[in-house]
C-alpha cells in the first residue's frame, strides 16, 4: 500500500485553487477518508506552517491533530542527519542549503524517506542552485514523488455530483 505524506502546497493550492471548501467539500472529505484508512499524512511542521494564516484551511488543520500532521519521532529524527548530509554535498549555493535545513520541506522529505512514503508536491524538479525543490531532494535521495493529481488517480479518487 502506497502511503502519501502532503507537502504544504498540495493544502493551500487546493483551497486557493481547483478544490475550495466551498464549492468541492468531497475532496477534504475524501483526504480525511484516506487519512482513516492509512494512506495520506502530512507532518506537524507542513501543519503548523499552514496554521501561521487566518483562514478556512489553518482552522481545518488545526482541527486535525497530530493523526494527520504527524509529529517527529526518533526513526525521523535519525533520518535527518542523511537529508543534510545529501543537501550540503550538492552543488546548492550555502544560502539554499540553510533555507532547505529551516523549513518544513527538510522534515518532510526525512519523513518520508524514514517511513518509506510517497511525497506529493505541486513542484517541479529544477535546476537552479539557488532553491533545493522537493523533487530535487526525493530525486537524490531515493524517495518517490508526485503531483497531486498523480496521487489522486492513482487512488482512484472521485468526486462526482449528487444524483
Amino acid at each position: 500500500m502506497t502511503v502519501y505524506l502532503l507537502d504544504a502546497n498540495v493544502f493551500i493550492q487546493a483551497k486557493n485553487l481547483h478544490y475550495g471548501f466551498d464549492f468541492c467539500p468531497a475532496f477534504w472529505d475524501w483526504l480525511l477518508l484516506c487519512n482513516h484508512l492509512g494512506k495520506v499524512f502530512s507532518i506537524e511542521k507542513v501543519g503548523n506552517e499552514i496554521q501561521g494564516g487566518d483562514d478556512e484551511l489553518a482552522e481545518w488543520c488545526a482541527q486535525r491533530g497530530d493523526g494527520f500532521f504527524l509529529p517527529p519521532d526518533s526513526a525521523i529524527l535519525q533520518a535527518l542527519p542523511e537529508v543534510s548530509t545529501w543537501a550540503s554535498n550538492q552543488n546548492y549555493e550555502p544560502a539554499a542549503v540553510n533555507t532547505f535545513l529551516q523549513v518544513a520541506d527538510y522534515y518532510l522529505v526525512a519523513h518520508a524517506m524514514a517511513l518509506k512514503m510517497t511525497v506529493v508536491t505541486h513542484e517541479v524538479p529544477a535546476d537552479s542552485i539557488k532553491k533545493i525543490k522537493i523533487p530535487n531532494a526525493c530525486m537524490g535521495l531515493g524517495i518517490r514523488c508526485v503531483t497531486p493529481y498523480e496521487m489522486l488517480r492513482r487512488e482512484h479518487a472521485r468526486f462526482v455530483l449528487g444524483k
